[in-house]
Parts: C-alpha cells; structure tokens; sequence
C-alpha cells in the first residue's frame, strides 16, 4: 500500500524520450493540489510542461543559471547521475519529457515546506502510476532571469512569486 509506494521511490534522472498521457499528468497534479500547507491557505501555484521541447528549454535554462560554487556535496548516484556529478550535463532537468514547476508567495515563511509537500505528493503518485520522477530543489534558478520572468509573467504566475 503506501508503504510499499515510499519504499520503491527513487529519483531517476534517466528519461526515456515517452512523453506522459495528460490523464496520469492530472493524476499527480490532482495529488499536488492536496498536499498539505501551512495553515491551510494554498498559496503555492504548479505549471505543468507537457511539452519536451519547453521541458529541455526549461532545463538548459536551469543549468545556465546553476552556481556549483555552492555546492555542498560532491557525488550523488553512478547509476542516476546528477549535475553535481557530471559537469558536461546541459540539462537541469535530465531530459524528462515533462516537469512540473512550483510556484511559491516570496514573503511566506513557509513556502519551502508547502513546495516540497507538494513535490512529495504528486512524485508518490508518479511512482504508484509507474513514471519515474525526481524532485529538483534548484529550479527556481531557472526563472531568475529575464527569459525566466517572461515565462512566468505568460503562464500567469503572480509577481510576488518564485
């Protein structure tokens, strides 16, 4: 049951190029939505790309922005690569055909918290729905720019948010 979900989740960063079928999408976008959040009030927005092209775009972007000087850690997975890993990488995003942006109110204590909830949420429903996932706790990078905003500003992302 749930367990067995929790214990046979793994971040995978090895994509096939099969895209997703917007009903399992909506599936976990529908988890997301009911993930828990501090107080109650729902304050986080998730833009899903369904669109491989847009979701390469988005992960080159991310990488571009990405500052290895902070980095902490120095290994991650030989069999699951990460950027930390493996500097040649050009994609942020691992080539996943399709990625789920969270969006969080900047002044809100909380939002770290309500975005990983959510992220836990809809990567649990990834995994009993059989699709590979992996969170990214680095994309808000990927929207610190002016193309970034851009976007933001076109999928209706309030400004007082990232």
């Amino acid at each position: 049951m749930l367990m067995d979900i929790i214990k046979a989740r793994h971040s995978i960063r090895k994509y096939t190029k099969d895209q997703i079928s917007r009903e399992d999408l909506d599936t976990i976008l529908e988890a997301g939505n009911f993930a828990p959040n501090a107080g109650g009030g729902q304050r986080s927005m998730m833009v899903a790309v369904h669109n491989s092209e847009m979701a390469a775009h988005l992960g080159r972007m991310n990488l571009a922005r990405f500052n290895r000087a902070n980095l902490s850690g120095s290994y991650v997975s030989a069999e699951q690569p990460s950027v930390i890993d493996n500097p040649t990488m050009k994609n942020g995003f691992y080539d996943a055909p399709t990625v789920v942006c969270i969006f969080c109110q900047d002044d809100f204590l909380f939002k770290v918290a309500d975005a990983f909830c959510i992220a836990e949420n809809m990567i649990l429903q990834a995994t009993e729905l059989g699709i590979a996932s992996c969170i990214i706790s680095r994309g808000e990078e990927t929207f610190d720019s002016a193309e970034g905003k851009a976007l933001c500003k076109e999928w209706g992302v309030p400004e007082n948010y990232t």
